[in-house]
């Protein structure tokens, strides 16, 4: 594979040591290095020491809200990054869900679609150095014009989990991001994105063979993100809903253990990466074959010690 990144900050290493890890994910052979935003680091400032530790590691987000910046700030920081990192960085943006935009960031959810399509717009106009002065649906600016100009404008990326959104991605975005799904979700969801797209997946990988401790880490993480509205959606829509009737019905009265013991282990085993190092690999290699063109490692606890694990499941690895 052409590409093959990973998901950071690692959760269990300040941000000031990051710099030697940027610089030994360079040497193993990672192309790339992603961010998330929910409740953790933000999503540029990793990224920010990432460009200068490494100058030849991609890097990129995925992803960061529309609603919770400004339409001018997320265009400063996008621009920003652009600048330190020229041709290297790309910007991934999404609607994120209710709970990190509401609950967390006192923002009203509307309009979900629209918010992103018209970010997508105005970040299109904004980073060319354009004066922006412009009613969206959900939105409007008046002559906003970046104060530094951006040499090499980054490719924008959509967040997208069902048909709409993945759609709006294929025809004003560079491409889609897609998160919590099979390798064999990918041959669903690919084509409602277009050809000629970069795709970007955020892989779950728990590098053990002990299966049972795999599967455990993974119903937590698989009921984290499921119960969301939007992830649920999604999943009704790749056809997982029977098999996940049980959690759904044990979170919504309330019964966390019953909704973890409720994921069936053949849906843990679709969606967490798990065994050995070579498995997790080919395992990987089965999203790319089905169309991934950026896959994303996300690390989950549970195997060796982060540095091993790092090593083990570098793309030239034995």
């Amino acid at each position: 594979m052409d590409r093959y990144g990973i998901t950071v900050p690692f959760d269990d290493v300040p941000l000031a040591e990051h710099v030697s890890w940027y610089r030994r994910l360079d040497e193993l052979g990672y192309t790339d290095v992603w961010t998330g935003e929910a409740n953790s680091a933000d999503g540029f400032t990793p990224l920010a020491l990432a460009a200068v530790a490494s100058a030849r590691l991609q890097l990129g987000t995925a992803v960061v809200p529309v609603y919770t910046r400004g339409p001018g700030l997320l265009a400063m920081q996008a621009a920003t990054m652009a600048e330190l990192a020229p041709g290297r960085f790309a910007l991934g943006v999404g609607s994120s869900s209710d709970v990190i935009v509401e609950r967390w960031n006192a923002t009203p959810f509307l309009e979900p679609y629209k918010r992103v399509r018209d970010t997508v717009r105005f970040l299109r106009a904004a980073l060319t150095g354009e004066k922006v002065d412009a009613e969206y649906e959900t939105f409007t600016v008046r002559g906003f014009r970046l104060g530094r100009r951006v040499e090499q404008p980054p490719p924008i990326y959509v967040a997208a989990l069902r048909p709409g959104m993945l759609r709006l991605a294929g025809r004003e975005a560079d491409g889609a991001i897609l998160n919590w799904l099979s390798a064999e979700d990918v041959s669903k969801v690919v084509p409602e994105v277009g050809p000629g797209k970069a795709i970007v997946a955020r892989i779950f990988v728990c590098p053990t063979e002990d299966a049972d401790r795999a599967r455990y880490v993974g119903r937590i993480g698989i009921a984290a993100y499921l119960n969301v509205a939007v992830y649920a959606a999604f999943h009704e829509w790749l056809g997982r809903g029977p098999q996940l009737e049980a959690m759904w019905t044990a979170w919504r009265a309330g019964d966390r253990k019953a909704a973890l013991a409720g994921i069936p282990d053949d849906v843990v085993d679709a969606l967490v990466v798990h065994g050995s190092p070579a498995e997790c690999r080919a395992h990987v290699q089965r999203y790319v074959d089905n169309g991934v063109t950026i896959p994303v490692l996300a690390v989950l606890p549970g195997g060796d010690d982060l540095a091993k694990v790092v090593e083990n499941l570098a793309p030239g690895s034995a």
